[in-house]
Parts: structure tokens; C-alpha cells; sequence
């Protein structure tokens, strides 16, 4: 299916005047996976809609070690500290499932943000169901299991995508959760011998999605729940 910037869902609930506005400015860009958008202290040139891609929003220690505090895809944008004051931001963003997205210069975000309006209260709205995504994986991390991680990681990637399956290695999935390879693997063994997954080759494809409600931990929830109150198209409009 050709790309299209509707595709998104955060372009998609914009009115059609704003969109009009944004739509000349929008560039087609494609994610190669495991490509890195921004590092940690990079000044933003950009904001990304992704389409059918998925980028994760990871932290950075010292040492190398790494853990995933959100992620994005067609439901939203990477880059928020564009238009929250920020410039910069500490964490780095990483395409976790290739694809496309569109991308919109500072410039031009910054013009259109000031004008206040439904792009103004679209993309706070967006914020704050980020800042939930990312204060709930920090509690996940700390208190549930691998295999329930590993089934909120693969749910909250599948509403974000167009399609059942993930290409990922299982390194990159262990970089993302902050966990060894090992632990993955594991994990992953359990949902496939559970008949919920398969895995082969770098892809997984999910089998049994309701399977993996049942099993996922309360976190899943918390975010969809708070992900769909803020962003449902009837709300967004001023």
C-alpha cells in the first residue's frame, strides 16, 4: 500500500484546514531499522509521524546498557521537545520496525504550534498519553516478568502498526527492554511454545493476539486506556 501521511493518526484527527497547512511541509522518509533519528543531547531539526514504523525513545547509560521508555508509531510523532521548549532531549530515538514516516522541519512545527488551535492541543494531548507510556514501562520494568514485558512490548507495537508481524532481532528487543539476550530468548520460547508467537529469521508474527491480552500484565491496559481517552477524534477539535 502507497504511504500516506493520513496514515498517521495524529494527521488523520487534525481538521482539514490544519492538515492543509501541514501537508506541503511534510516530507516522506524512509526508516531503515536500527537506524538512530536523534541521540541524547542532539539539538531536534524534526518531527516524524511514522506510519508504518515503530521508533523507540530509549535512555542511555554510561556503560552502553540501555532500556526503552516508550515507543511510537502511526498513532503519534517523535520529537516532542520541539514544541515543549526543550530543543534536546536526553533520551535517543531508534527505529524499532522499519518503514516510512513523514517528517516536518522545526520551522515550520514551530509556526503552526503558535497558532495554537487543534495542533496545539492534539499534540499536548499526545504528550501526556506519552508521559504515561513512559511512567508505566518504568513501573513494568521494576515489578513484572520478562514474559509479561515482552507482551506489552509486542501489544503496544501491534496497535502501532498495520500488520501482525515485527521484524526485530532479539537483540535489539533485549536493548530495548533493558534485559540480556538470554532473557529474551527465554521469554520468547514461552509465548511461542504457548502458541502466541512465532519467531524465525529476525521476524515475529503474532499468532494469538487475544492470548497475549490474557497474559499480559495491567500496564498494557493502563496505557491503551489513557492513549484512547486523549486521543479519541471526537475530543480533539477546540
Amino acid at each position: 500500500m502507497a504511504s500516506n501521511p493520513l496514515q498517521n493518526k495524529l494527521l488523520a484527527a487534525l481538521p482539514h484546514a490544519e492538515y492543509q497547512r501541514l501537508a506541503s511541509e511534510l516530507e516522506l522518509t524512509k526508516l531503515a531499522l536500527g537506524a538512530q533519528l536523534y541521540g541524547a543531547g542532539d539539538t531536534l531539526e524534526h518531527v516524524y509521524f511514522p506510519t508504518d514504523s515503530i521508533v523507540s525513545l530509549l535512555t542511555v547509560l554510561a556503560n552502553g546498557a540501555s532500556a526503552e521508555i516508550a515507543v511510537a508509531g502511526n498513532d503519534g510523532l517523535v520529537g516532542i521537545s520541539l514544541f515543549m521548549g526543550g530543543m534536546s532531549t536526553p533520551s535517543r530515538a531508534v527505529v524499532q520496525s522499519a518503514g516510512t514516516a513523514y517528517r516536518l522541519n522545526a520551522d515550520a512545527l514551530d509556526r503552526e504550534f503558535t497558532l495554537g488551535g487543534a495542533v496545539q492541543l492534539l499534540f499536548l494531548r499526545y504528550t501526556q498519553a506519552l508521559i504515561t507510556q513512559m511512567t508505566q514501562t518504568a513501573v513494568c520494568n521494576r515489578h513484572h516478568t520478562v514474559d509479561q514485558q515482552l507482551c506489552r512490548w509486542l501489544l503496544l507495537s501491534l496497535d502501532r502498526l498495520p500488520s501482525s508481524k515485527l521484524k526485530m532481532t532479539q537483540q535489539l528487543i533485549g536493548n530495548m527492554l533493558g534485559v540480556r539476550r538470554e532473557g529474551v530468548n527465554e521469554a520468547a520460547g514461552h509465548l511461542q511454545n504457548a502458541g502466541l508467537i512465532n519467531y524465525s529469521r529476525g521476524t515475529i508474527t503474532v499468532k494469538d493476539r487475544h492470548g497475549l491480552e490474557a497474559r499480559v500484565c495491567e500496564c498494557y491496559a493502563v496505557v491503551k486506556r489513557e492513549s484512547d481517552r486523549l486521543l479519541n477524534p471526537s475530543e480533539l477539535v477546540p
